[in-house]
């Protein structure tokens, strides 16, 4: 091999070392698994434990919106339907705005409740208004489970090997069958919801007013506070935030750069840079987070300049 040829593929080696390895060790310390992920191609740019199982807590309401999202444009239902809020329900831990049974809502605001401020009832009350219009897949088998189902489907139709749903909110309430997930899935999972429009909208917005028809006082709005800190910050625009009893606070993000242009000949070859940064059990999950998207941009430069291989497993 000649000498120039020989040094370039050493060269290459190195940086690709470089980016595929695990975050120096002060900067990896603070949290349990974390994944700086591509969300174009899907290829992992920074990572440590991210097969590791563990709880994820809130974040498990990006699957739950995507089955509703998926089943609104099956079904070709509207959004603006109002959906009533069951009883069963309002016995979930976390109310944050207060529904009450009977209460009506649209889908939209409840899929932003869910999504901005974790409220479990909103969460709850769509997965049942969606999977009553699911078909049964086994004998007996509930609404709810119906859509469940339909979460699980979901994450092995997209490589989640190491994930199990077992409620639409993430709540760890059933000893016997406790979900679960990893750092890596849930990576796939929110590379596919940010490809959603819809679904972008909804995790960038840091406040936003829903409308709520109460079934016993007069109708009102609620306020709702996007539990994601840093939307907003170094071109954040959303995703996730959870907290478990398990593993405790775990942090999605995602931000875009603008695509990248180059000309070859004739044309222009448009490459869309976008990261997705989990991290999951950490000790301060904003900082780290933003520690992580940071570096990962870093990484993302490196292996842009090396041709972007995509040489996992």
């Amino acid at each position: 091999m000649p000498e120039s040829r020989r040094n370039f593929a050493v060269a290459l080696a190195l940086l690709t070392t470089v980016f595929l390895s695990p975050l120096p060790r002060a900067l990896g310390q603070g949290a349990t698994a974390y994944v700086v992920m591509d969300s174009n191609t899907g290829h992992v740019l920074m990572e440590g434990n991210p097969k590791k199982k563990l709880a994820v807590g809130s974040l498990t309401d990006i699957a739950t919106a995507m089955v509703v999202l998926d089943w609104l444009d099956l079904r070709k239902h509207d959004t603006n339907e109002t959906v009533s809020i069951p009883p069963e329900a309002t016995t979930l831990p976390s109310n944050p705005i207060g529904f009450q049974p009977g209460d009506q809502a649209s889908i939209r605001d409840l899929l932003y409740a869910a999504l901005m401020q974790s409220d479990d009832i909103a969460a709850y009350t769509l997965a049942l208004h969606v999977g009553q219009d699911l078909p049964a897949t086994t004998p007996n088998e509930t609404p709810m489970q119906c859509f469940v189902a339909q979460m699980n489907a979901l994450a092995r139709k997209l490589g989640m090997q190491n994930t199990i749903f077992v409620n639409p909110t993430g709540l760890e309430i059933d000893e016997r069958r406790l979900p679960y997930s990893t750092a890596e899935d849930m990576a796939l999972l929110t590379k596919y919801a940010m490809n959603r429009s819809q679904f972008r909208f909804y995790v960038s917005q840091k406040a936003r007013e829903i409308a709520i028809d109460h079934a016993s006082t007069a109708p009102s709005g609620y306020a709702l506070q996007n539990t994601n800190e840093l939307v907003g910050v170094d071109a954040i625009d959303g995703v996730r935030t959870g907290t478990t009893r398990r593993n405790g606070a775990c942090v999605i993000l995602s931000a875009a750069r603008p695509p990248e242009s180059v000309q070859q000949g004739t044309q222009y070859i448009i490459t869309p840079r976008r990261l997705v940064v989990v991290v999951l059990g950490a000790q301060n999950r904003f900082d780290m987070g933003l520690r992580l998207l940071q570096n990962g941009w870093q990484a993302y430069d490196q292996w842009s300049a090396a041709g972007r291989p995509l040489n996992r497993s």
